[in-house]
C-alpha cells in the first residue's frame, strides 16, 4: 500500500519516512514514530493501518541521521544495536525530523503524532515542542517519566504496560496525577505490548488501546 518518499528537515538534512495513503479523501493525517527498530516492517504495517481507517500516514526513518536504511527484528543482537543508534539520535534531531513529516503530512489536513517504544518518547515531547500537531498518541515511550514537567500543547493520549519493568506503573500513574487533562491508560501488559511481532505482544491490550487511538484521532483530526 505505502511507498518511499523523502523528507527535508529545518536543517537540511533529508531522510527517507514511508508513506501509505488512504483509498478515498484523506480524514487528515498521521506521523507514526519508530521504536528503535527503525522503519520495519511492523511500523509499515501500522502505517498501513492507519491509511485504511482513512489518514495519510507518514513514518520518518528517524535514524537516518547515523545510518540509513535501518530495519531491524527483535532479537537481542537487534536490540542492542537500536540502542546503539538510538543513543546518537540527540532530541534536537528527532524533533526536526518529526516536524518534517508534520509538514510533509498538514495537506492532508489535521495532524496528529503516534508513537511506540523510542518513538512514544518522541511523541510526547513533540506535543509540546513540534508546532503543527493537533494531536500526540505516545505508546510506552521510554524517558517519558523523565520528563513530565513537559506541557503539551495539544491533547495526549498515552498507553502504557502494567508490567513494564523499564516504565513503572506507579511512574505512570505519577505521570497521570500531574496531567489530568490527558488521558493515561494502562493496560495488564508488558513493554511493546502493540506489537506482533514480538514476544510481548498482547492482543486485547493492543486491540483496546488501538480502539481508544482511533477515537481520540477522530475527536481530534477527523
Amino acid at each position: 500500500m505505502g511507498k518511499l518518499i523523502e523528507l527535508t528537515a529545518a536543517d537540511g538534512h533529508r531522510l527517507a519516512a514511508y508513506r501509505a495513503d488512504p483509498a478515498g479523501k484523506p480524514r487528515g493525517a498521521i506521523v507514526v514514530i519508530q521504536e528503535i527498530f527503525g522503519v520495519n516492517s511492523h511500523i509499515k504495517e501500522v502505517a498501513d493501518g492507519f491509511a485504511a481507517d482513512g489518514y495519510v500516514a507518514i513514518a520518518p526513518a528517524m535514524f537516518d541521521r547515523v545510518q540509513k536504511n535501518v530495519d531491524l527484528g527483535y532479537t537481542p543482537p537487534d536490540i542492542e544495536k537500536g540502542r546503539e543508534l538510538r543513543a546518537k539520535i540527540t532530541l534536537d534531531f528527532a524533533m526536526k525530523d518529526a516536524e518534517a513529516a508534520v509538514k510533509a503530512a498538514a495537506p492532508a489536513g489535521r495532524v496528529g503524532i503516534v508513537g511506540y517504544c523510542w518513538g512514544g518518547f518522541v511523541a510526547w515531547m513533540a506535543s509540546a515542542k513540534v508546532p503543527g500537531l493537533a494531536a500526540a498518541v505516545p505508546y510506552y515511550g521510554g524517558g517519558i517519566l523523565d520528563n513530565t514537567d513537559i506541557q503539551p500543547r495539544v491533547p495526549v493520549m498515552g498507553h502504557f504496560g502494567e508490567k513494564d519493568a523499564m516504565i513503572p506503573a506507579e511512574g505512570v500513574k505519577k505521570l497521570a496525577a500531574k496531567h489530568p487533562k490527558q488521558q493515561i491508560f494502562l493496560y495488564p501488559a508488558d513493554h511493546g505490548f502493540n506489537c506482533d511481532h514480538r514476544g510481548s505482544y498482547h492482543a486485547p491490550s493492543a486491540k483496546q488501546a488501538r480502539e481508544r487511538t482511533l477515537a481520540f484521532l477522530r475527536k481530534h483530526l477527523g
